[in-house]
Formats: C-alpha cells, structure tokens, sequence
C-alpha cells in the first residue's frame, strides 16, 4: 500500500486498539477479528471478504515495527486536518499556509525555514515531510538534487540517510511456502537470490532488512520488502491466520458421514494419516489432524480437514429407488422443521 494512502485509513480503528497498544495487544485483536472475518466463515459475503482484506492490511503495517513508525508519522501531520498550500500566508479558504504550519512547529518566523515547491498550489515534498519525522524518505529528488531537510537545511553538517525501500513480488508453489526457498529476485534493476522463510502465506509481505537502495552519508541501506503469492494447490492451502496450519477438503459418501467410517487422509510430506468420522457428521465439519501440517522455524502446525458429503451428479435407477426407499424410512423427519421460526425472530 502507498503511504500516501495512509492519511485517510485509521488502521488502530479497523483493529479495534488504542494507538499505543503494543505488539501482542495488536496480534490478539487481528487473530479475533481474522476468525470472525475469515472467508470459510462468510462465504459469498462481500462486505466480511473486506472487512478482512482490511484486517489484514492493518495488521501488515501495526505489526512491523518500522512500518507502524513511517504510519504513525504521516498521520500525525494529517491528523488536524490542515492543508498544505504553495501559497502566501492564510491561503485559499483560510487553510494554513505551507511556510505559517512549519514555522510554528520550529517557533521561528515564516522566513527563517527555507521550503522548496514546484509552482503556484504544489504540494510539499512527501520526502521532506518523512524525513523530519523519522521516516524513509527517498535519498534524492528527480535531477539528483538532495531534498531541503537533513542536508544542512538549517546550516547543520551532512546527517547520515536510511536508503528507501525497494518494492519487489514472488509467486511460490505451496510447497516452497510451506518448506521456505530461495528465489530470483529483480527490483530497482537489480537482480539478486534471496532466502524466503518457511512458513509464508499468500498476500503477506516479508521485509529483507538491507536489501534496498544504499544509504546516503553513511547511512544504513534500506529494506526490499517482498508481496508473497502462493500459487493454489489441487488439495492443500495455507491457512490464511495462521501460515503454520494447512487445510484441505475432504470427500466422504453420504454412508460414511451417516453411519460412521474410518478415513486415510493423506498429507503433504508423502505420508498419510487416518481420520475417525463419527456418525452424523454434516457436510462442512472441520476436524483438526494435530501435527500434521507445515513445520517451520517457530513451530509444527495442524492440518484442518473439512468434511464435505459427496453428492452424486448421476443416479442408477437402482441407486434412486434405495434412496427413495431411504426417504421413506425416515419418516415426518424434516430437517428444515424450525428454519421458518428461526428466520423470524
């Protein structure tokens, strides 16, 4: 996401947490929202498909340290409101004046900071604005020229510069997801191998400390930051709140989901496990095979089987009298009995 977006989303707001939470109070408030959220919960539910989408975008910058800094920044000169104009003091509809907001801040006169902008209703360097308030600016302007702020702007030496972050995206095979691989990178017209860990899951960016453009002045180099895609699989995926867990569909008869059964379920390392259906088990049940799901650096997760009764598309002749034969032993048995009284209340 661009940070010029930033301004306008309240990411404590969409996870429910003050803006001084810390790191797990932050995590706890994500983990609940992401279950109540999560598509397997409302499917074909358009607005929990984005509110989740918008949980997780929150929970991807509150939870990166630097990220959550460079956030809080940005939205702390947005949060009075106040419009940034190219123009004399008061502006067009008594918006404060470019030169009047930042000479109050320093509590000089409007004459003692210098601002550089691009012509009449310019905008003012986003760079310049970061790098007074501790975030990652670019290392120059367009043309090279090195922007106003922590050049000697206010006749102070050369200050050390973090070098920006660099954008770049890989597509993996659930397999090299789960197991952790190294891939071919190419961003800012470099091209470099670098290791993704174990454990990853599909939409979660993974940042690459010192990988990006070279600091300026001595400073330290800047991060790649990597969007990962997990590529879909025939039978597992990566669960989506936890990377360490793995889920699958599972087919049964409808005489194994009635009566009962014992099922071989197989899982990713080539091996298989079994599975004890109780009887009357509806379609949609999620078990849980303990142990059985990805292994990654912190820990092995589970495999999350969910049960679902495979209806025939063609029927025999044979096949329909027994079920026909089958509806008639059971009876005045109506499993849609109470759903018009629930619907109502």
């Amino acid at each position: 996401m661009a940070s010029q977006d930033w301004m306008t989303k309240d990411f404590y707001a969409v996870l429910g947490v003050s803006k001084d939470a810390d790191a797990a109070a932050i995590k706890k408030a994500y983990r609940t929202l992401a279950k109540k959220y999560h598509p397997d919960r409302n499917p074909d539910d358009a607005a929990a498909a984005e509110k989740f989408k918008e949980i997780g975008e929150a929970y991807a910058v509150l939870s990166d340290e630097a990220e959550r800094k460079q956030y809080d920044a940005i939205r702390s000169m947005a949060g009075g409101g106040a419009r940034f104009q190219a123009g004399g003091p008061g502006g067009a509809g008594g918006a404060a004046g470019f030169e009047d907001i930042f000479s109050s801040m320093f509590g000089g006169q409007s004459g003692n900071v210098r601002f550089e902008t691009g012509g009449a209703g310019a905008q003012p360097d986003l760079d310049d604005l970061l790098r007074m308030f501790g975030g990652t600016p670019s290392p120059t302007r367009s043309g090279g020229r090195p922007g106003p702020f922590g050049f000697g702007g206010f006749g102070s030496q050369p200050q050390p510069q973090k070098g920006s972050d660099v954008l770049t995206s890989a597509a993996l095979d659930l397999r090299d997801a789960v197991a952790g691989t190294t891939v071919e990178l190419t961003a800012d017209g470099r091209t470099m191998k670098v290791r993704i860990p174990s454990g990853v899951r599909d939409g979660q960016k993974i940042r690459l400390r010192g990988k990006g453009r070279a600091g300026l002045n001595g400073g330290e180099n800047g991060d790649m930051v990597v969007s990962i895609s997990v590529n879909k699989h025939p039978v597992y995926s990566i669960d989506p709140v936890d990377g360490a867990n793995l889920r699958m569909d599972l087919p049964v008869t409808l005489r194994e989901a009635a009566l009962g059964a014992t099922v071989e379920v197989p899982l990713l390392d080539g091996t298989t496990s079994k599975i004890k259906i109780k009887p009357g088990t509806s379609s949609g049940t999620v078990m849980r095979l303990r142990g059985k799901g990805a292994t990654t650096r912190k820990k092995t997760g589970d495999l999350l089987v969910t049960i679902e009764v495979a209806v025939p598309k063609k029927l025999s002749k044979a096949a329909k009298e027994a079920l026909e034969a089958f509806d008639e032993a059971m009876g005045d048995t109506d499993p849609r009995a109470t759903l018009m009284e629930e619907a109502g209340k």
